[in-house]
């Protein structure tokens, strides 16, 4: 006989079904999965961070750090909203000889139910769970901190129509970027300061970069690319930043020297920390945290932890710090990256055709091999031809971490991508001038060295925005500058310093519009290599455009843009898509 009486029976299949949603919405809504365990903790989820001098006003810096990826609009009741028991931190380094942050702004949040007896989001003007934060600000490295925004607002889910607009049942806003606005807030110290949901802005192919590098570039008709973050949500902090507020003396951009000037260079990066004991109560159901803050996720430079650390390192990268010379027990994955194994037909090359385009030279200028293992540019080391450029011997330059040994081939170029970023010296200086000669002086077109040894993602304040609407803006950021600079005649005739379109792009800091997985993707095959003048096998002195050259810049890693448009005013990243009706005509 069956002891589960009838009313008990539903009640157990209630709670299986519950239990099941529970395992779902984690496996599914948590971030773009990087690492084990964070992929379990969404709301501490960091997905991307992105510095780029502001579109609108050459004066101001903004900062974006999103979190909580795959937000479906539709996800009620319970929508998705930051984490009452998380510190959300943007880190931001402007000196190379401090140990730790040079400032740091935290935010906490709060929530409280307006209405306890409904189980909508939104009844009769009242929201549950609406959303409360504080945002503190440290200049003495995270010793103490000032509140700048007290009981900011981070405005409500975009549910759909009667939710926000409805004026007899819902908040009774004009408009859901009406309601948006209304939240942005001004720093006691100067900032503008917006926290809350929005469109996520990065596009990217990740079923077919995860299987295996099987990409499926922009205009495949047979297996169309798939932009795994279309229409999905996160929820973004977001700074607007005075240019003399985040420069080391406090100056202004009309103070830069020039559009390289070394003094404006900061390092960005964002973090999640939670505290380390978490307490279930078994009579509430409620949940309690104590103990010390402990860092659980971290991002700087995009796609480090997901496409260059390897599994088994994952969530100690997250848990470390890029400072106190943490990050070096991670350079070797730079210096040798998984990812050029299969740009190597010696290696693993032919087993994944989709990346065919992307060949690493192995005898540029006939000498120098670049591929996993190689000597690089490693004969060269502690010789006189390095002199005057950052590859010479400390304390004249760089070369004990550029040409650290024999067989670290991209030392001389992915690390300090990452870990460094790129001064204006020989030989990272464009092949402009050069006269076939890698090490002698070139065309300027980057300096964002901050020497921290450090993945943060790096940007020299005093280089202008490339507007929007210039017919040479590309969202291949510095790869397309750099392009430009070789083979524009507006800017090749001369080694002289002068802005190049898009010299502002990734990674020299990162746009919303920066297609940052082909960056990386063509700068793991060797770009930046050829573009400062070791160019790929092929290359012939009457034949500089190379095939191999034209492959490696045609190709694309699939989606090259995000699914709508960005907003030209602050905070620029669009509003978040709807719930109730996905068309655009809801978003705007």
């Amino acid at each position: 006989m069956n002891r589960i009486n009838l009313p008990h029976r539903e009640w157990l299949r209630g709670f299986l079904f519950l239990l099941y949603l529970s395992v779902v919405s984690v496996s599914y809504g948590s971030s773009h999965r990087e690492a084990p365990l964070i992929s379990r903790d969404p709301l501490a989820d960091n997905t991307d961070v992105y510095a780029f001098k502001s579109p609108d006003d050459a004066n101001t810096i903004t900062l974006i750090a999103n979190y909580i990826p795959f937000e479906s609009p539709d996800g009620g009741p319970n929508y998705y909203d930051f984490g009452t028991n998380v510190r959300y931190e943007i880190h931001i380094k402007n000196k190379a000889n401090t140990p730790g942050d040079d400032i740091t702004y935290r935010f906490t949040f709060s929530k409280t139910n307006e209405d306890p007896t409904t189980f909508f989001y939104v009844r009769l003007g009242k929201q549950n769970l609406k959303t409360t934060y504080t945002c503190q600000k440290s200049t003495d490295g995270g010793q103490n901190f000032t509140t700048i925004v007290a009981n900011g607002v981070v405005p409500a889910y975009n549910v759909g129509p009667r939710t926000i607009e409805n004026t007899t049942v819902g908040l009774k806003a004009a408009s859901y970027e009406a309601l948006s606005d209304q939240a942005i807030a001004t720093a006691t110290t100067g900032e503008k300061v917006f926290c809350g949901s929005r469109d996520d802005p990065f596009f990217v192919d990740l079923a077919g970069a995860f299987d295996v590098g099987n990409f499926r570039p922009e205009g495949n008709t047979t297996n169309a690319p798939k932009d795994a973050l279309n229409r999905y949500n996160v929820h973004s902090i977001i700074l607007k930043v005075p240019v003399n507020l985040l420069q080391k003396d406090g100056k202004t951009i009309t103070q830069a020297a020039n559009i390289l000037d070394p003094d404006y260079v900061i390092g960005v990066w964002a973090s999640a920390s939670r505290q380390q004991l978490k307490t279930l109560n078994a009579t509430d159901g409620t949940v309690g945290f104590s103990g010390n803050w402990v860092q659980v996720s971290r991002l700087g430079m995009p796609l480090t932890n997901e496409a260059v650390i390897p599994i088994g390192m994952k969530d100690k990268w997250n848990a470390t710090t890029p400072y106190n010379n943490n990050d070096l027990q991670f350079a070797a994955y730079f210096t040798n990256p998984e990812l050029a194994l299969y740009m190597d037909d010696s290696q693993f090359g032919g087993a994944v055709p989709s990346m065919k385009a992307l060949r690493i030279q192995k005898a540029s200028l006939g000498a120098f091999d670049f591929r996993n293992g190689k000597p690089g540019l490693f004969s060269l080391k502690g010789t006189a031809a390095l002199n005057g450029t950052a590859l010479a011997e400390a304390p004249a330059g760089f070369g004990g971490i550029l040409l650290p040994d024999n067989k670290s081939p991209r030392a001389v170029d992915l690390l300090p991508i990452f870990y460094t970023g790129v001064p204006n010296l020989p030989p990272y200086q464009l092949a402009t001038g050069k006269n076939n000669n890698p090490l002698a002086a070139g065309k300027p077109f980057i300096h964002n060295f901050l020497p921290t040894l450090g993945d943060m993602l790096r940007l020299n304040m005093a280089v202008p925005a490339t507007p929007r609407n210039d017919p040479k803006f590309s969202s291949l950021g510095l790869v397309q500058a750099a392009v430009l600079g070789l083979t524009d005649a507006a800017y090749n005739t001369t080694t002289t310093l002068q802005f190049i379109p898009n010299m502002d792009g990734f990674p020299n800091g990162r746009r919303l519009e920066d297609d940052v997985t082909t960056i990386e993707l063509q700068a793991v095959s060797g770009i930046v290599l050829a573009a400062i003048g070791l160019p790929y096998d092929d290359f012939t002195t009457t034949k500089p455009i190379s095939p191999k050259l034209i492959n490696v810049l045609s190709f694309n890693a699939g989606p090259t843009k995000n699914d709508t448009t960005f907003r030209t005013t602050f905070p620029y990243v669009q509003t978040p898509w709807r719930g109730f009706d996905y068309s655009l005509k809801a978003r705007f």
